[in-house]
């Protein structure tokens, strides 16, 4: 079987809710990130078999199967198509993992893998509860009612929940939050973002900008403080989780060019990395957020690793519960965990998040010349995504 190589890998600097870009149109937004994969592979646009897109809130400004709609905004041919994907918060990473397959197959040679959210123009949970409150129905069926009785399923009680089970406490995930913020801070500091953001126009929801180019996270908190943090009112009383530890609602999209060795010839580049093994698992629906934990031991054993053999981690930070329970359960080295930072500190922008994290994975193993890598992410029902890659 061909292997899959990613040849380039681009996102959008990540904007704050009613930020730096959310002025954007999310179309728009992706395609400059189609562009920017293009140009930096100096790929011929026609050679790019599809765009797999992965979004989560496909409605309004991201209906109309945004995947296509992109490729229409972008500087690839008509006939490139687009499809678009929806595995919840990994939906971009699944959207690689269809990518890897097809090259694998050898049925194409060049795919490329995308994402995007705007989460300020498109609301978190507006989808189900538009369509809820028209009285066309809820994804809760009554078979699923009768199996998991009780309330709908909730991340945030799953955060909860996680946090109770690993017996962590409130000032932990406080600290691992100000250390994604510091984390997050250093790293734009030090320019270990700038090979893989493309720059974008400034625009605010008036349409303003003045020109300025979006180069910089916007959430990042270069002033986070633990008291800050802490301070924060709890979602629940007596809870756990807060606005402070938890991703941050942002816009944002991100993207992977594959290719197999037949892609690769036509192209005439050199791959930045191999994709060396990729898992998807389900798990428990309520607690939800668990699965990248019981995921990451199921690739391991298949990829015939072990967790050390790893030099980089890349576990999104959707609540800080998750990569505290999956440090705690699977051994990993805490100091190569989300060492640029994470979703706590750099935004969440649900669908684009997939190759958001595989771009800084990409480019920080490059960086910092270390060989394998592994990504996952925790998503909605109760499901992971895991992704291996080798730096070549």
């Amino acid at each position: 079987m061909a292997e899959a190589y990613i040849v380039a890998a681009a996102r959008t600097a990540g904007g704050r809710k009613g930020g730096r870009v959310s002025g954007w149109h999310p179309v728009d937004l992706a395609a400059q990130v189609l562009d920017a994969l293009v140009d930096r592979s100096g790929a011929d646009p026609a050679l790019v078999d599809d765009v797999i897109m992965g979004c989560v809130l496909q409605a309004g400004e991201q209906s109309g199967c945004i995947g296509r709609m992109a490729v229409l905004a972008s500087k690839l041919p008509l006939d490139v198509p687009g499809v678009t994907i929806d595995r919840q918060c990994g939906s971009s990473q699944q959207a690689l993992h269809f990518a890897a397959q097809a090259v694998m197959s050898g049925t194409m040679d060049c795919v490329i893998a995308a994402g995007v959210e705007s989460m300020s123009r498109i609301p978190m949970a507006s989808l189900g509860k538009v369509y809820k409150e028209a009285g066309l129905g809820h994804y809760m069926s009554p078979v699923i009612r009768q199996r998991f009785p009780g309330p709908d399923f909730s991340q945030f009680m799953g955060a909860e929940m996680i946090a109770e089970k690993w017996k962590q406490t409130k000032d932990q995930l406080d600290r691992y939050s100000l250390l994604s913020h510091q984390r997050g801070k250093a790293a734009t500091l030090e320019g270990a973002f700038k090979a893989e953001i493309v720059p974008v126009q400034v625009r605010l929801p008036d349409g303003s900008g003045g020109g300025e180019m979006h180069t910089v996270d916007e959430g990042i908190r270069m002033d986070a403080t633990l008291e800050g943090i802490a301070g924060v009112k709890t979602l629940r009383e007596g809870g756990y989780i807060s606005a402070a530890n938890a991703s941050q609602i942002c816009d944002g999209a991100s993207g992977v060019m594959v290719v197999n060795e037949k892609g690769l010839k036509a192209l005439g580049v050199k791959p930045l990395a191999r994709i060396h093994h990729m898992t998807v698992r389900g798990g428990d629906p309520v607690i939800m957020l668990e699965a990248p934990l019981d995921a990451t031991t199921h690739a391991l054993k298949k990829a015939g690793m072990k967790i050390d053999d790893i030099d980089l981690y890349e576990v999104n930070e959707a609540f800080a519960p998750v990569p505290l329970a999956w440090l705690k359960h699977t051994g990993a080295d805490p100091a190569r965990l989300n060492v640029n930072g994470g979703a706590i500190a750099l935004g969440h922008p649900l669908g684009g998040s997939g190759t958001k994290l595989m771009t800084t994975l990409v480019h920080a193993l490059q960086a910092k010349g270390k060989r394998y890598g592994l990504q996952t992410m925790c998503e909605g029902g109760g499901q992971a995504n895991v992704t291996i890659i080798e730096r070549l």
